[in-house]
């Protein structure tokens, strides 16, 4: 189940794609950390990258700074949102 009009669902497609290709980035890491509670809603994640919480913060850091705590917990709440709104949609 995939619905591409729920909030953060960008983020979800765009990390689904990237983890498809093969490619490190937020979006990727990000739902390389959701992958268990995405799966329970019913989208289909390719292979994963192994510790993507770490790597995200790092990630993150290097781009945003001192800022990178602020910008990590944004994308989590945006991921949030969109586990709970496709779990309503289902």
């Amino acid at each position: 189940m995939y619905v591409p009009h729920l909030p953060g669902a960008e983020l979800v497609e765009q990390g689904l794609a990237d983890l498809a290709s093969g490619t490190e980035t937020i979006e990727a890491l990000l739902v390389s950390m959701a992958e268990p509670a995405l799966r329970n809603i019913g989208v289909d994640v390719p292979q994963t990258l192994d510790d993507a919480d770490l790597r995200l913060y790092a990630l993150l850091y290097a781009q945003h700074g001192d800022a990178a705590h602020g910008r990590y917990n944004s994308l989590r709440r945006r991921l949030v949102s969109f586990q709970r709104a496709a779990r309503c949609a289902r």
